[in-house]
């Protein structure tokens, strides 16, 4: 089978690539794979892959409400040709989407058939690139995962574990609460799924939930740092971006799958063994 990943030099696109092995990849990414390039579909095209596994996006919330014109080019109009593609091919497709395409109002999980309401640019860009993949007529799989980590590329965890080396008290916001998942374990997953016959949207990220306080103060724990996490109000942290309070994605679907994925506390401890402080840095 030919896989094309999107995204390889991403924290997802790099696992995903261990997990296929890279000598059965197709690998695109920047610079010579640009989303934004009106000749992405016949690239994709010429390629001929059985299945495109679309993980390559514009990532940066705040940066998204400075540049909301490049996030909708890479996120929905990119998408739009990667989904054309497939569906000329007669490939499957997987798109990784994103729990930001929710406004966070409800306090229960939500469900793949929930209606998405984003509140930013960003969760804007990637509905915009769910819906279409769902009116391409390809065969395709949309993958909403949450609060993303590993070890290639900047996310919350290497931003703590930086900031804990130097600084004796961090400050987290405690009001917004979704689920930690660790690319290692989603691109596992996503590898089950292609052996799956199943269409549509699933909700795939480590089990169980926390705020990113929480989240931060099981960081500073695992690494055996010395400073103090103290939690602060969402309008403290004076993001640009609007997040939602509360973005908890259901597991239902996944679990009726015979698939599941880890704790996100045990996630992030096998995560901490692996991980040199080396390899942090600030995330944006």
């Amino acid at each position: 089978m030919r896989i094309l990943i999107t995204g390889v030099g991403g924290q997802l696109g790099s696992a995903l690539c261990e997990v296929f092995g890279y000598e059965a990849v197709i690998p695109k990414d920047l610079p010579d794979f640009d989303l934004t390039n009106p000749n992405v579909e016949e690239e994709i095209i010429e390629s001929a892959p059985d299945l495109i596994i679309h993980a390559g996006a514009y990532t940066d919330v705040d940066g998204a409400e400075r540049e909301p014109g490049l996030a909708l080019a890479v996120n929905a109009e990119g998408t739009e040709q990667i989904a054309r593609a497939a569906a000329r091919l007669g490939a499957r497709l997987m798109y990784i989407s994103t729990d930001y395409v929710f406004d966070g109002k409800q306090r229960v999980p939500y469900r793949e058939d929930d209606s998405p309401r984003p509140i930013n640019r960003y969760g804007f860009s990637k509905w915009k690139g769910e819906q279409a993949v769902l009116a391409s007529g390809a065969k395709a799989l949309i993958i909403r995962t949450a609060w993303l980590y590993g070890s290639v590329g900047k996310n919350f965890v290497k931003s703590i574990m930086r900031a804990a080396q130097s600084e004796p008290i961090l400050k987290v916001v405690n009001d917004q609460s979704g689920c930690p998942t660790y690319a290692e374990d989603l691109a596992a997953s996503i590898a089950s799924l292609t052996r799956k016959d199943v269409e549509g949207v699933i909700h795939t990220t480590n089990r169980g939930q926390c705020t990113w306080y929480e989240f931060a103060q099981a960081v500073v724990r695992e690494m055996g740092f010395s400073c103090s996490v103290v939690p602060i109000m969402t309008e403290q942290a004076g993001r640009l971006a609007k997040r939602p309070p509360y973005s908890v994605l259901s597991p239902d679907r996944l679990v009726s799958l015979g698939l599941e994925l880890p704790e996100w506390n045990q996630a992030l401890a096998r995560f901490a063994k692996v991980v040199p402080l080396s390899l942090s840095y600030p995330h944006k």
